[in-house]
């Protein structure tokens, strides 16, 4: 089986204190150890101190996270291979692209670590220019009067990308600046907005029908037009890096199809900052590809497992974040 696996890489959210942690204690080989190596010269950040006494406000900035998830997603597949684990494709959700590229062969381990630290700033500069602009909302908590990202379960993503034309068409309100952001499944898509348009559209969601609408542990409106300086000032980063084509399918969050080449997959490494993770048609586009047995969450959390879960396809998705998930899935699984 173990050429039939296909690797899914997690995207900020995903983080928590001491992740992956446990899997440079456990590596047996130096791949890991490199990759920590690297990671804190890239980033002049001692990535050991920096996961091991960090609390959650801290591992949330958005110049921190990216290149501590990328570190945790490369660390599992690099723990996977020492196992004897390859993946025969890829995909990642929104950060978790990075990882992706890297695991495809598209870009090199140095250049990705390079490329998701510049993003990182660039995302985080354009999130602190809002929050600056921003007015708090009266009845919400401090940390949630700043732009970011919610939850909305319970509604179809069609019908939350319906609401939110209708809203826009509107001539007052704050609702010109809440989007659709990520299509995670069938019951929950992920909106992107200004503190006042999440706060208002609260309420609307709810009143149509929305089970919950929960506020997400990042720090910004990501994959939105709120997001189009950043990706400006990412540009320059970008365009010093070599992307090659791929060694192995990998699959866009942008147009939710396969890459073809490398030249397609730094583009749409761009129109990502600001355009919507459509998730549901990567994994509809990786299942209907065929030729897996099963896929792995390669990197901290769980929350792509339930996605695939959502979508009611008949192969297993399972846990690949930490040592003993890996050591488990060798043992039990035969992969």
């Amino acid at each position: 089986m173990t050429d039939r696996v296909f690797f899914l890489f997690p995207g900020q959210g995903a983080q928590y204190p001491g992740m992956t942690l446990d899997l440079l204690k456990s590596s047996g080989g130096e791949r890991v150890k490199r990759l920590f190596s690297l990671a804190s010269e890239i980033t002049g950040k001692d990535m050991v101190d920096l996961l091991g006494n960090s609390g959650p406000d801290i591992l949330k900035r958005t110049d921190i996270s990216q290149p501590a998830i990328t570190l945790a997603n490369l660390s599992s597949a690099a723990y996977l291979e020492e196992k004897g684990i390859k993946p025969s494709g890829c995909a990642g959700f929104s950060l978790g692209e990075y990882a992706a590229l890297v695991t495809s062969g598209i870009i090199t381990e140095e250049d990705c670590f390079f490329l998701v630290t510049q993003r990182g700033k660039a995302m985080q500069a354009a999130v602190d220019r809002l929050a600056a602009g921003g007015a708090e909302v009266p009845g919400w908590p401090a940390e949630s009067s700043a732009p970011g990202m919610a939850a909305v379960m319970g509604l179809a993503p069609e019908k939350v990308e319906t609401l939110i034309h209708e809203w826009k068409s509107e001539s007052s309100g704050t609702l010109g600046e809440i989007y659709a952001a990520n299509i995670n499944s069938f019951r929950q898509t992920a909106v992107s907005g200004t503190a006042g348009a999440l706060a208002e559209a609260e309420s609307r969601f709810m009143a149509a029908g929305a089970r919950r609408f929960i506020r997400l542990q990042v720090a910004g409106p990501f994959h939105s037009p709120l997001m189009a300086e950043a990706a400006e000032e990412f540009r320059p980063s970008l365009d010093k890096i070599h992307f090659s084509d791929p060694c192995i399918p990998f699959y866009s969050n942008v147009s939710g199809k396969l890459v073809s080449s490398g030249e397609e997959a730094k583009k749409l490494a761009l129109l990502q900052i600001q355009g919507a993770v459509r998730w549901t048609d990567e994994e509809a586009a990786i299942m209907a590809a065929g030729g897996i047995a099963c896929l792995l969450e390669t990197g901290p959390g769980k929350v792509l497992q339930g996605l695939w879960k959502d979508t009611g396809f008949p192969l297993p998705c399972y846990a690949a974040g930490t040592a003993a998930d890996i050591d488990k899935l060798a043992v039990n699984n035969g992969i």
